[in-house]
């Protein structure tokens, strides 16, 4: 993991391999950005023209290197770009510099020491920059075979990733700046720490296993956690968990993991989707869909990761997270088309396709955190590829059972850069989930798919409990090229929001 440390001096007597300047967008040319003042006179104060020269327009995403000027300690600028130059007042957002930090740690594979002279106004500039650092440094090499000589580092085409990353501009010994530093650490490394369960392969990631990992954590950072194993869930009557895991060899688990802060006055809960495979079961996923599917936990990763990250913050709330895990397997015991099974609520659900299998877990999860009666749920599952017919394949989808609940919940996935559109629930849609022989189908008719998905979710929520359902079927597994702090393969998708809900909750800002 990239280290990260705050320091208050000069870039040209900075001894590091690299200093990261910004550069927007301006209306006549790049424009060299705050921060990179002492870089720009060592070019005695041409810096702008030069990358022009080069080609560089400050456009975002786009990465420029050039010799480091004469009695720099460092031999190499990086100068990465910001997109479009704000006006002096709003200054550059977070996005933009999480982004711009992250473009340039993926460029930097293979260096040891970095300093970034991005634009600092504050700690939440500081938090941006160092969470976009660690998310574009991030890099899944457990099973490949390493060539990197550096100690606990595995390697990325044979190198490292960035080893340390300084924040000039930060200040070691303020309070604000070194907390920023901390939430940038403790969102950033359980975001990773999301990703690597979303791409380790579903040989080695079972329900077993992933709560496994989930109990070894609780361990580290004194959580409760209680795993409800096969036995357990037949004996609690989970129909819908034991009806979805029953054709796998692997067995299915529900994982409790809760963190409580002794003056917290306010309780949320999250719940997460681990189908650790989804083969479609009897209902087969075709050909070339079956590939990716090891991704289907990442709504369970994210809550996961998300409780972990408020327990290292010591945020004031009470918080649970829910992960119904389960692998979808076609075999002799696996449910069928047809089939009835009687969930924890009671309810009874005719399954007319086994890869609508997500919903079914869900609702288990979702009637277990509602007897606990939080002041609010929310659930995060890879659910539906309407979803990402109607958002594409970055953008998340928000529906819930209260409107100002919604905007909330959509606020939040923006200030913390995740893409997000707030969904309705058409009402006339339920009529789709009648079934002749039970209470409801977990499926209906074609269009509207993921919102008929979230009004059946909503039958197996509590009464009175604000709730909403993120489906993050697009961006959860990002299939083409890296972009920002965006890697190949899993994301981590909304562990920050859940962290940011968290925290309104103790601010009693939610709900």
């Amino acid at each position: 993991m990239t280290a990260l440390t705050l320091s208050t001096a000069a870039a040209p007597g900075l001894r590091a391999d690299a200093i990261v300047i910004g550069v927007a967008k301006g209306a006549k040319g790049p424009v060299v950005a705050p921060g990179a003042e002492a870089v720009d006179k060592a070019y005695d104060g041409s810096l702008a023209g030069v990358l022009e020269t080069l080609g560089a327009s400050g456009a975002e995403g786009e990465l420029t290197k050039l010799p480091a000027p004469a009695g720099f300690k460092a031999p190499l600028v990086v100068a990465v770009g910001l997109g479009a130059e704000p006006d002096a007042e709003t200054g550059f957002d977070a996005e933009a510099l999480r982004r711009a930090a992250g473009t340039a740690a993926r460029a930097l594979t293979g260096v040891k020491k970095a300093a970034l002279a991005l634009p600092v106004d504050g700690p939440g500039a500081l938090e941006a920059i160092g969470e976009g650092v660690l998310l574009g440094a991030y890099s899944f090499d457990s099973y490949k075979e390493s060539n990197s000589k550096a100690k606990g580092a595995r390697a990325k085409n044979g190198k490292a990733p960035l080893g340390e990353a300084v924040l000039l501009g930060g200040k070691p010994r303020d309070a604000a700046h070194k907390g920023a530093l901390a939430r940038a650490l403790a969102v950033g490394e359980e975001l990773n720490r999301a990703r690597d369960l979303v791409n380790t392969p579903p040989n080695d990631l079972t329900p077993a296993s992933f709560a496994s990992i989930v109990q070894a954590a609780a361990k580290e950072h004194g959580l409760k956690v209680q795993v409800l194993d096969e036995k357990a869930l037949t004996k609690g009557g989970y129909g819908g968990i034991l009806g979805v895991g029953g054709g796998s060899a692997a067995a299915p688990r529900l994982v409790k993991l809760a963190y409580t802060h002794p003056k917290a006055e306010r309780s949320l809960a999250f719940v997460g989707k681990g189908i650790t495979y989804d083969s479609g079961g009897i209902s087969l996923k075709p050909a070339g869909h079956n590939e990716t599917m090891k991704c289907d936990m990442a709504g369970a990763a994210a809550v996961f990761a998300a409780v972990v990250a408020a327990a290292r913050l010591g945020l004031e709330a009470n918080v649970t997270g829910w992960l119904a895990l389960a692998e979808n397997m076609p075999s002799g015991s696996a449910v069928r088309p047809g089939d009835v099974l009687r969930m924890y609520s009671g309810k009874t659900v005719e399954v007319l396709n086994t890869d609508a299998e997500g919903r079914l877990v869900l609702a288990d999860a979702l009637w277990a955190a509602s007897q606990e009666e939080p002041d609010a749920i929310v659930d995060v599952a890879t659910l539906t590829g309407a979803m990402m017919v109607a958002l594409g394949s970055r953008t998340l989808g928000v529906i819930a059972n209260d409107d100002a609940f919604r905007t909330a919940v959509y606020e939040a996935a923006e200030e913390t850069g995740e893409p997000a559109w707030p969904m309705p629930m058409p009402e006339h849609l339920t009529k789709g989930l009648e079934s002749q022989v039970a209470d409801m189908t977990n499926v209906g008719e074609r269009w509207g798919g993921g919102l008929l998905a979230g009004l059946f979710l909503r039958e197996f929520v509590g009464d009175g409990i604000a709730w909403a359902h993120l489906d993050i079927a697009g961006p959860a597994f990002n299939e083409g090229a890296p972009f920002g702090y965006t890697p190949k393969g899993g994301t981590g998708t909304a562990v920050r929001t859940l962290v940011r809900l968290v925290e309104l909750t103790a601010e009693g800002e939610l709900g």
